[in-house]
């Protein structure tokens, strides 16, 4: 079954002294402040487009990652996952790296990575975002 999920962003005045405001209209979460400032400098309580890609893409390949270990038959105790998604300006956003951190009971470090790097090339934000470099660092903690 396919699902829709919808935002909208209402912006005011120009790119580098305008603001606006971010509505996840889908689930009711909130209203987020946007500004170019924040996008390229320091957030300073706004968020921006990379790092609403970046909960996005942390969030997908956690699920990914979990789906795939469970068909391979390991149950995950905990899987953490943070993105970092660049953004340059005249040139656009450049990459995401992945870096996740697991437990996994009873998975040796080969299956480990292999999943891993499968589940980032499988979940769907990666390929939304194929256009642009994404790496993976994957570390098995002991459970």
């Amino acid at each position: 079954m396919a699902a829709t999920r919808t935002a909208h962003t209402v912006w005011n005045g120009d790119l580098m002294t305008g603001a606006g405001n971010t509505t996840l209209d889908s689930s009711g979460l909130g209203t987020y402040n946007v500004t170019w400032k924040a996008r390229t400098e320091a957030a300073e309580g706004k968020t921006s487009p990379e790092e609403l890609i970046a909960a996005a893409h942390s969030a997908c390949f956690s699920m990914a990652f979990s789906h795939a270990l469970a068909q391979a038959g390991h149950a995950p105790e905990e899987v953490n996952t943070k993105a970092d998604v660049t953004f340059k300006p005249g040139t656009g956003i450049t990459g995401s790296h992945l870096t996740v951190n697991a437990r996994i009971p009873g998975i040796s470090d080969d299956e480990f990575q292999k999943i891993a790097a499968e589940a980032k090339v499988g979940c769907p934000v990666s390929g939304a975002l194929a256009s642009i470099d994404i790496t993976l660092d994957a570390t098995l903690s002991a459970s």
